[in-house]
């Protein structure tokens, strides 16, 4: 029998009941807990707990003792009983309902949106609460996106003290020039979508003797006007990232930095930290110079324009003469990086992610989001500009914020090898461990087949999240031994922090392991939190317009892929990204549907539903509580 241990970690709940508890310390593995061991401890709360045998290759504990509440507050429905009511919370994460006596409710009515605050754990009940805000009715559009911001403690606006100190930054002048690279007379553009207002990154390439080119980076310089430890750079540690949803955006920074005096503007002086790389016709970086410095943006370009320009459109080319040749020499350097990280074993998983627009009108339209060669090309000079500048701070040995991705877990990699060979494909592990090179090959095997797509997703998943650090272990998606996120500063914390750093080393004045030794720590676990939280509002907030925008089709049929396989239904997802469940009581079958975990499959003996098969089904419903569509299998 195993050797029992305690360990201290924080419970991510199900909406089932169990819970996943995730160790405050190092280790790579997380433990499942029953419901039975919960003992009272809920999602988000901070927990001691004890490993225990749980047979099989799943690594149990139980609760032995609660630390820490995690959650105080949260938003959800609310429901009336008789002896008083309940919230129905919206995070499904957390399990239990909060029961809310008599006198306490605020006036909430039956299917009100409410903010409610917990003001007890009693033993062997539910939780008890206050109401403390009604945000609207069920399913309004308005309270159900307001509730979604305050689950996820997001949205509100910029406090005066900030606000004053935003007022107050001026556009750079002659005398912030002294000392900086001049690139002003250099040709350098913008690439963003349509939308964008705040420009981080402007791009310059020229072709140097010996097919040799010069890539130059330049990143706006944030960090000259957010002065560390001030009202503003309080503020931005607190967010640590912006958070973008189809119709808003929460900003890290005041909207007169990230709009204004920071964005790299068409036609106006604008301070910045380049990075400028002569690279082999072969995609090396020979040598390299990171600068503080100024440029002038010659245009601000949007990936469709670049993309055309691209294919040949005459027009386009014809208006923007003065950059083609430009976009050529970009579209040629693109190529080779590309090239070149494939042959290192850099993974390029094709997940697909879909873009949601609203319309003039209001109308909200889903499509997969958009992934071609223009969208690659700043994909690929961001990535080299990380790596370069993560390699330069590496082996200077100084406090640093860098972005890793660790290699999976064994039990990760046992469950997704498992998958594989449920789907009939003969995957073996090599006995010195996965490397990127294998999951690289894997995805090219997969090329073709109707499971490409759920092999990427699945294989996403099998791996670890990356995450901000300053210990340096690498980034097993990328296949580089060095990375960090250089390359936008006006939407991401550790950006601004490594801008300051790299600046304050090239002037010399300042001793860098005082002034950053334990901050690198503090600030790497802060973005990693932060980072994880607004991914989960804004995958929440997609799911939400994804409803609104499926529940126009009701009645009509789509083509689509088994996204999963469950004893209870078919998952299917549309084309356009929207995933919606077939429940098993609704398939035609000449006898009970019966699930196969180890082959991923759900038959009848007749008919069978697995998973990347193409099916085709019919939209009955949306289910707005679980923000899921409802499907009918077409054809069976």
């Amino acid at each position: 029998m195993a050797r029992r241990e305690i360990i201290e970690g924080k419970l991510q709940g199900n909406e089932r009941g169990y819970a996943f508890l995730i160790p405050t310390d190092d280790r790579k593995e997380d433990y499942f807990i029953p419901h039975s061991d919960l003992k009272g401890a809920m999602h988000g709360d901070t927990v001691l707990a004890e490993t225990t045998d749980g047979g099989g290759n799943r690594t149990t504990a139980r609760v032995l003792k609660v630390l820490e509440r995690g959650i105080t507050e949260l938003v959800g429905t609310y429901f009336t009983c008789k002896s008083g009511g309940f919230v129905s919370p919206d995070e499904r994460k957390y399990y239990n309902d909060i029961f809310i006596p008599f006198g306490k409710g605020v006036r909430a009515k039956a299917g009100d949106k409410v903010v409610c605050k917990i003001l007890s754990y009693p033993k062997r009940q539910n939780p008890e609460g206050i109401v403390t805000k009604i945000l609207g009715r069920q399913f309004d559009k308005k309270a159900e996106l307001e509730s979604i911001l305050y689950t996820y403690k997001l949205g509100g606006g910029f406090p005066k003290p900030v606000l004053d100190a935003a007022k107050a930054v001026s556009s750079p002048t002659e005398k912030d020039f002294d000392g900086r690279a001049d690139y002003r007379k250099l040709l350098t553009m913008t690439i963003d979508g349509e939308d964008a207002k705040d420009f981080d990154d402007a791009i310059s390439v020229e072709k140097l003797k010996g097919g040799k080119y010069r890539l130059g980076v330049h990143i706006a310089d944030v960090s000259h006007y957010v002065i560390a430890g001030g009202a503003i750079d309080k503020e931005a540690y607190n967010r640590a990232t912006s958070v973008y949803f189809p119709e808003k955006v929460i900003p890290m920074l005041p909207e007169k930095l990230c709009n204004d005096v920071c964005s790299l503007k068409e036609g106006v002086d604008r301070l910045t930290l380049s990075c400028v790389m002569d690279i082999s016709k072969d995609g090396k970086v020979l040598d390299y110079v990171i600068t503080p410095s100024v440029i002038r943006s010659s245009a601000r370009m949007t990936y469709n324009k670049v993309q055309k320009i691209i294919d040949g459109d005459i027009a386009l080319i014809k208006q923007y003469k003065p950059l083609v040749k430009s976009i050529t020499l970009m579209n040629e350097l693109a190529d080779i990086l590309i090239d070149k990280r494939d042959r290192e074993g850099s993974i390029d998983l094709d997940v697909k992610e879909s873009a949601i627009y609203v319309d003039d009108s209001g109308e909200i339209i889903v499509t997969p989001a958009p992934r071609d060669k223009a969208h690659r090309i700043i994909e690929e000079f961001m990535i080299l500009a990380n790596v370069t500048v993560a390699e330069y701070m590496y082996y200077l040995e100084k406090p640093f914020i860098y972005r890793i991705h660790e290699r999976p877990t064994e039990e990760r990699l046992e469950n997704f090898y498992l998958f594989l060979n449920g789907l009939g494909i003969n995957a073996k592990r090599k006995k010195d461990g996965v490397h990127p090179k294998d999951f690289q090959t894997l995805l090219k095997k997969a090329e073709g087949t109707p499971y490409y797509t759920l092999i990427n997703r699945v294989m996403l998943r099998s791996m670890q999240k990356a995450k901000y650090t300053p210990v340096d272990v690498g980034h097993f998606g990328l296949s580089v031994n060095h990375y960090c996120h250089f390359t936008s500063p006006i939407r991401r914390y550790p950006d601004l922090v490594i801008h300051r750093i790299i600046k304050d080393f090239l002037s010399g004045k300042y001793n860098l392991e005082e002034k950053y030794g334990e901050f690198v720590f503090d600030a790497s676990k802060q973005s990693s939190e932060k980072e994880r939280n607004a991914t989960e509002a804004e995958r929440a907030v997609d799911d939400y317009y994804k409803m609104l925008y499926i529940e126009n089709y009701i009645g009509e049929e789509f083509d689509g892929l088994v996204s999963g396989v469950t004893g209870f239904g078919v998952f299917v997802e549309l084309n356009c990204g929207v995933e919606g469940l077939v429940k098993v009581e609704t398939l035609k079958g000449r006898r009970k549907y019966v699930y196969d975990e180890k082959n991923y499959t759900l038959s009848d003996g007749k008919t069978a539903y697995k998973l990347g098969q193409k099916v085709r089904v019919k939209v009955v419903g949306v289910n707005m509580g679980e923000r899921r569509a409802e499907f009918l299998m077409v054809n069976e």
